[in-house]
């Protein structure tokens, strides 16, 4: 991967409403390290240099003093804060506190971010061999940039898609996007299921008005929000980012502008490919407070196999000092 450069956009804005509080800072790892540390550690060890995190303004202090500063010395890290901000004629409207979602969120990242880069959830553990098959493809489609073997027709992106079965937790229902591929693995369409539960077959179930449930097996791919972009996915948002803005005139209170609703326009109007990478990577994440043991023993025993450090930062990811803010 040396030589490519290449960005992780952490998705750091929000806060854990299920969970009960800021589920992005719980300590989960050995010497307290948190689960963001594991997916920085894993995207430097992969080929990525620099990190850009996404947050709230009143919360950049606290994630510069949590994490930023102690990944400085191995990567540059920068802070975007994720605002209000609408294009010139629009208003925000009565009641509206919350940012615009995720499409917005990565939008946001336009003026800090010039080279290929991930966008991930701050909350979520991919794997290790998640973020080098991510980076894989980014690294190759910038030596085919620099070979000038790409094509300006359409952006190629990328997406990694777990099993769905390796994604849910059992002390509740989880929202994941239910992804539809061709025959050569590129992205359909993703549909987002908000209430799926595990059931005891190793499958899962879902139901889309709390009455009907519907088996969907555990093989099936799902999206994490976890791509790979080039930066012209920067002026596709700007273009879409007002057109969500009409379309959603009558409810600009809640409605939100969502990253894979932006990529799949993109796929519909053939301005971008996404192939999939399919992950056999356990996810873990902490979606309720109870999940939280399990995901803190999936690490400690990765840990004592040597998939990771116990210090992670004492000597880094086996990446030169950046020596760089």
């Amino acid at each position: 991967m040396m030589g490519a450069k290449m960005s992780l956009v952490i998705m750091a804005a929000g806060l854990g409403t299920r969970y009960g509080g800021l589920k992005q800072l719980e300590p989960v790892g050995p010497r307290g390290a948190i689960i963001l540390d594991y997916s920085v550690y894993d995207a430097l060890r992969a080929g990525f240099d620099k990190v850009v995190f996404i947050v709230k303004r009143e919360l950049k202090d606290t994630f510069k003093g949590l994490i930023g500063d102690r990944i400085s010395a191995f990567a540059r890290v920068e802070y975007v804060c994720q605002g209000m901000d609408l294009p010139r004629g629009y208003a925000v409207p009565e009641g509206r506190t919350a940012p615009w979602g995720t499409g917005h969120a990565v939008l946001s990242c336009a003026d800090a971010v010039k080279e290929p880069f991930a966008v991930i959830n701050a909350d979520d553990f991919y794997g290790r061999g998640t973020f080098s098959a991510v980076a894989g493809f980014l690294s190759d489609l910038s030596g085919s940039a620099a070979s000038g073997a790409v094509s300006d027709e359409a952006e190629r992106y990328c997406m990694a898609a777990f099993k769905l079965k390796n994604t849910l937790t059992e002390h509740g229902h989880v929202a994941r996007g239910v992804c539809r591929l061709d025959g050569d693995s590129y992205l359909k369409g993703i549909t987002e299921r908000t209430r799926i539960e595990k059931r005891a077959d190793n499958g899962a179930q879902y139901t889309d008005d709390g009455v009907n449930w519907v088996h969907i097996p555990g093989d099936t791919p799902v999206s994490m929000n976890m791509w790979g972009f080039t930066p012209g996915l920067f002026p596709e948002l700007r273009r879409l980012f007002p057109l969500f803005l009409d379309e959603n005139a009558g409810n600009l209170a809640k409605a939100e502008f969502f990253l894979p609703s932006a990529v799949g326009r993109l796929i519909d109007e053939g301005r971008a490919s996404v192939k999939v990478l399919k992950t056999p990577e356990q996810w873990l994440g902490v979606t309720y407070r109870q999940d939280r043991d399990r995901v803190a023993g999936a690490i400690y025993a990765l840990t004592e196999r040597g998939e990771y450090p116990e210090d992670l930062w004492a000597d880094g990811p086996g990446v030169r000092r950046a020596g760089r803010i």
